[in-house]
């Protein structure tokens, strides 16, 4: 597969902005500044930070097992998502492929981008149709969007139906990895180099408890990285957020530590919602939360709502029917959420 083929044609060509950082990259030596406009008085943000996020990438590839060069880093995922439709998908013309239900900014960017939206909805258990989908790609679908784990249904997608996608689809395979940190199931990371259109995105939102910070992760070959830093603002990345993901990523263990808590109180927090009388379907998780079938999930969100309870309703979410789902919280907040469950 000839990636290149995939892009627009005016991202094939175009010329990247480079900053005052770009061209001048050391600037932890004793040098004068005085190249970037910014203001001399230090206050340690006064400065542009790194734009390539050197430092953070570095420690990224160390622990991922990839290059530098196969890292690409966004104000969140969804910076990095909004990248490959600019660099992709011509407005007005090309397609995307979702599974729903399924995370809900693709077709948010979809629509922001004036890309036309494929849908191909899952199966009763919450796994790709092989056939339907690569039968609903034509000479437009540039894009084919796969969150495993899945958001909201809180499950893996089967290796061998993914692998089946990469080497039937015609364009860019996204895989969303947001939750993989929670996940039996090995990142598709590792298998970079043995499919040209694979993307994968990760992020530190969730098992390492960075969502304040916005930072979203971007692995994939060396040329599709080589494009989107090409399109990416220049400083997307800010300083405090660089700091900060360079201060927890230094501290695995501790990460480790509290997703292997997550874990054990979703097994808690699952055994006790199957003695909920009200709960019809505890949907298996490979995440940090669970997907709950109950009677009426409209009215036992509000009566959680009037407990100071806030879950999410999934309801009107396709094969979602009377689903809440319920984020695994610390185990005080578990127990709440279950005394409060059997008061209803």
């Amino acid at each position: 597969m000839n990636i290149e083929n995939l892009l627009r044609d005016n991202i094939k060509t175009i010329k990247a902005y480079s900053s005052a950082r770009d061209e001048y990259k050391d600037a932890s030596t004793n040098m004068v500044f005085i190249d970037a406009n910014e203001n001399p008085f230090q206050s340690n943000v006064n400065r542009y930070p790194d734009p390539q996020q050197s430092k953070v990438k570095q420690r990224l590839a160390e622990i991922k097992g990839v290059k530098t060069s196969q890292i690409l880093l966004g104000n969140g995922s969804d910076e990095v998502l909004d990248l490959l439709f600019r660099a992709f998908c011509e407005p007005n013309r090309d397609n995307v492929i979702t599974l729903p239900p399924t995370y809900g900014m693709y077709s948010v960017l979809a629509d922001l981008n004036a890309i036309q939206i494929q849908k191909v909805l899952l199966d009763a258990n919450f796994e790709p149709k092989v056939n339907e989908i690569l039968d609903a790609q034509n000479q437009f679908s540039k894009i084919l969007f796969l969150c495993s784990p899945n958001n909201p249904t809180a499950n893996s997608f089967s290796a061998h139906k993914i692998e089946e996608l990469l080497k039937g689809f015609n364009g860019i395979v996204v895989i969303d990895e947001a939750y993989i940190d929670f996940s039996n199931s090995d990142s598709w990371v590792s298998r970079l180099n043995e499919f040209p259109n694979l993307i994968v995105t990760q992020t530190l939102s969730k098992a390492y408890g960075l969502a304040g910070i916005r930072l979203g992760l971007c692995f994939a070959s060396e040329f599709i990285i080589s494009i989107l830093n090409k399109i990416k603002p220049p400083y997307n990345v800010n300083q405090l957020t660089q700091d900060r993901a360079i201060e927890r990523l230094s501290d695995l263990e501790e990460v480790k530590n509290e997703v292997v808590s997550i874990l054990r109180q979703r097994d808690v927090l699952a055994n006790e919602l199957s003695k909920v009388s009200f709960v019809e379907t505890i949907h298996p998780s490979d995440s940090n939360f669970l997907l709950v079938k109950v009677d009426d999930a409209n009215h036992r969100y509000v009566q959680l709502i009037e407990k100071g309870i806030v879950v999410r309703n999934r309801t009107t979410q396709p094969l979602c029917e009377n689903c809440l789902r319920f984020t695994i919280g610390t185990e005080a907040e578990n127990k709440v959420l279950i005394k409060t469950l059997n008061q209803l």
